[in-house]
């Protein structure tokens, strides 16, 4: 579950389907036909092309044709499996949210470790899968993988002695962090890519008129600053995470003193 991950401007957006029918493709609750031709495809074949295709070329390349194409297959031949593409996209997210049986850090026990490993499990998926900053999933449609990701971590959590809408705050809050470290990330790359910059070289242009800026007086707060202090080598997003869960431990610590 990325509660966090909603943000505006996404280009799709989740759960704008028929929800009932794509909740019966989530669970395979649905009919099964009891005639007519053996199926030549199956729905996880589907939905794994429709991730290849998204991870190579966005959203803006996903469509149902294009799909249809990665499997070598027809676009209506999909159709029997899914019924369009806004409900294709809802059994995409839950795909790619499918949780890993032993995720780095969840095995040392604690609540913190458990969300110091989400926080970087979460940042992982989105550069895997960069297409899902494209999706607004403020209403997302909650299949098995989703759940099984949000009951994994709510059984590790859980002693924190939090209430339970504090729980999910607290995995909302983290998941908003992190889709903000790599909303920026993502932007980095994308600028590189269609400026042909490197990210070092894009801030060495910039490097005489900042001197002159900070040579003017005019910033003395700024011109104070040692030189690394804008350097790549400091781990921004480890160094957020780690004070969120420190703002975490307050409240615990004081909780169990009440």
């Amino acid at each position: 579950m990325t509660s966090g991950a909603s943000g505006t401007g996404g280009t799709e957006t989740s759960g704008s389907g028929d929800i009932a029918r794509t909740l019966e493709l989530l669970w395979d609750t649905g009919r099964r036909p009891s005639r007519g031709p053996k199926p030549t495809l199956t729905l996880d074949r589907i939905v794994e092309a429709a991730v290849r295709v998204a991870d190579a070329e966005g959203l803006e390349g996903l469509s149902m044709r294009r799909v249809a194409a990665e499997l070598g297959t027809g676009a209506m031949s999909l159709y029997r499996y899914v019924p369009g593409k806004a409900e294709l996209l809802d059994l995409m997210l839950d795909r790619v949210q499918r949780p890993r049986d032993d995720p780095p850090g969840f095995e040392e026990g604690d609540w913190r470790s458990a969300l110091e490993a989400r926080g970087r499990e979460t940042l992982a998926l989105y550069r895997r899968h960069p297409w899902l900053l494209q999706v607004n999933q403020s209403r997302q449609v909650l299949g098995p993988s989703t759940l099984d990701s949000l009951e994994q971590v709510l059984a590790r959590i859980r002693p924190m002695g939090l209430s339970d809408p504090e729980l999910l705050s607290a995995i909302i809050m983290l998941d908003g962090y992190v889709v903000g470290a790599a909303r920026s990330q993502l932007y980095q790359q994308e600028a590189e890519r269609r400026t042909g910059l490197t990210d070092a070289e894009f801030w060495q242009a910039q490097i005489p008129a900042l001197e002159k800026a900070m040579a003017s007086g005019r910033y003395p707060v700024m011109a104070s600053l040692s030189e690394d202090t804008f350097g790549p080598d400091f781990d921004h997003f480890e160094f957020g995470l780690q004070r969120l869960l420190d703002g975490l431990d307050v409240l615990v610590a004081r909780r169990a003193r009440q």
